[in-house]
């Protein structure tokens, strides 16, 4: 089929002034109450099931302390364990764009609940592993299960808010990640107390219990997990429109249903814009994952036995629950995401700091709160502002892919930097991660300086389309041409010359 079919496909439920579904009255829809009822239907379960994706994820390291890689049949060095972490990331991070597409084309009710209960299944395999050789394996294939869930999540929710509501949406989302690393260390204590129940070491519980969990809430999710807002089953026919048309009234066109078309991804790749977002998502998600795998270790080599050690990890991540939730809300509120970026990511600078510089217990645990408090608010505020700055459906979950995975796979890099030979300070694992940050704020500067001067651009008119009909001296067929500004804005996205990007 033919883009001009597709397009006239997309327009025909619009009237001349562009309104979709033109035959329905909203008048007598309360936004507010609405937009509560969303609310609760979509983000509790979200951020149930990111709790149990981070949780299933970082569990190795608390069952390492418990003797995983001592008490097994062939034991596992400390050089074969951080291969098994390593090889995790590749396919995780190669999988999400693709699975945001997959995602877009099918429904999230079938496509995410599909793809956490495969990696509930592997987390159960995790208890009866017996080699270096099947932890490598277990470990691939939750990289392979686990990949499109967070980039999906970030998507679906983008598909449903407004650029202005993004951030404290995902905040909520996400600090349920900040909690499971709280939840991880309790959980990990209280099950290790089944040590030899069936036969079975403690740490080999840890996986097959909350791997079973997850298997549940996976099979509940086909039925708890709401679709698009075109074809949600608990809004009626006003309210699916409402929401269509609140969400365009956020130069959202793509709200209504966009065809796929292979020219969206190819915008994704070409666009600037996709490229820094990668660096940004680099500088946090390479700390992001050294944190959260290596923090129980970190504590333990200062000096804590492997309970307390795990117990200690609950505070901070307590502390970075709390503050990913207020930077999430404040970013909404003051609508500049750049400055929140700029001082999340130079708290976290100075948290990394400290630790290379400390040789006390006292101030090095510190300064995992400082880090705690960046790393973790630093990822949905600049999720929020790159899915608020991409324009169509398919073209968004492709960056989001893309970004995402290429943050990912800097995971790794940093599960290896934290060497046993470098304990108990481990100066040069810290190093490396207050480099990472270095370059997220360097790459948070130039996406914003680039987005300013672009705005400035279309205000000039620089980028203004030719639409037939309308007398534009600044109008350029470089630009493009059109019969109407609907088109335009449906066949360009965020490229459309009345698109200002949000800073």
């Amino acid at each position: 089929m033919s883009d001009q079919k597709l397009d006239e496909i997309s327009l025909s439920e619009r009237n001349v002034d562009g309104l979709y579904r033109p035959d329905v009255n909203t008048d007598s829809v309360n936004e507010k109450k609405l937009m509560r009822r969303i609310d609760l239907h979509v983000i509790p379960w979200l951020a149930l099931l990111y709790f149990l994706n981070f949780m299933d994820r970082g569990n190795i390291g608390n069952a390492k302390l418990y003797g995983m890689t001592t008490n097994i049949n062939h034991p596992i060095s400390d050089t074969q364990y951080l291969i098994a972490l390593t090889v995790y990331f590749f396919p995780y991070a190669l999988l999400e764009p693709a699975s945001n597409v997959i995602l877009r084309r099918l429904k999230p009710s079938l496509w995410l609940s599909s793809l956490i209960f495969c990696w509930g299944v592997v987390m159960v395999c995790h208890g009866f592993i017996q080699s270096y050789g099947g932890l490598v394996a277990v470990r691939v294939l939750l990289g392979v299960t686990e990949a499109g869930m967070y980039p999906g999540i970030v998507f679906y929710i983008s598909s449903w808010y407004k650029r202005a509501e993004m951030g404290s949406k995902i905040a909520f989302f996400f600090s349920s990640a900040t909690l499971s690393g709280a939840f991880s260390g309790l959980l990990s204590v209280a099950i290790h107390n089944m040590d030899g129940v069936g036969g079975l070491a403690g740490w080999r519980w840890i996986f097959i219990l909350e791997g079973l969990v997850t298997v549940v809430v996976a099979l509940l999710s086909f039925w708890v997990i709401q679709d698009y807002p075109e074809n949600a089953k608990f809004l009626s026919e006003k309210e699916r429109v409402f929401v269509i048309r609140r969400l365009e009234d956020d130069v959202r066109l793509s709200a209504a249903g966009e065809q796929y078309r292979k020219k969206y991804v190819w915008q994704s790749v070409k666009d600037w814009k996709t490229w820094v977002a990668m660096g940004i998502y680099m500088g946090f998600d390479g700390p992001l994952y050294a944190f959260s795998l290596f923090l129980p270790t970190i504590i333990n080599k200062l000096g804590f036995t492997a309970t307390k050690a795990n117990l200690l990890t609950i505070p901070p991540y307590a502390w970075g629950c709390v503050t990913t939730v207020a930077v999430g809300i404040l970013g909404d509120r003051i609508g500049t995401r750049y400055y929140m970026s700029l001082f999340l990511f130079a708290t976290g600078a100075a948290g990394y700091i400290i630790l290379i510089a400390s040789r006390s217990p006292g101030l090095s645990y510190f300064a995992v709160f400082l880090a705690a408090s960046a790393i973790y608010p630093s990822i949905p505020n600049n999720v929020a502002w790159v899915a608020g700055n991409v324009e169509g459906a398919y073209k968004r979950s492709v960056t989001l892919g893309m970004a995402i995975g290429w943050g990912n796979i800097n995971g790794a890099v940093t599960s290896n930097i934290y060497r046993s030979t470098d304990s108990p300070w481990y100066t040069m694992g810290h190093g490396i991660v207050l480099a990472y940050i270095g370059i997220g704020l360097i790459c948070v500067t130039i996406m914003r300086v680039g987005l300013h001067r672009e705005n400035a651009r279309r205000d000039r008119g620089e980028r203004d389309e030719v639409i037939d009909g309308v007398d534009n001296k600044n109008a350029h067929v470089r630009n493009g041409q059109y019969p109407d500004i609907e088109t335009a804005r449906l066949d360009k996205g965020d490229d459309w010359s009345g698109f200002r990007y949000s800073l």
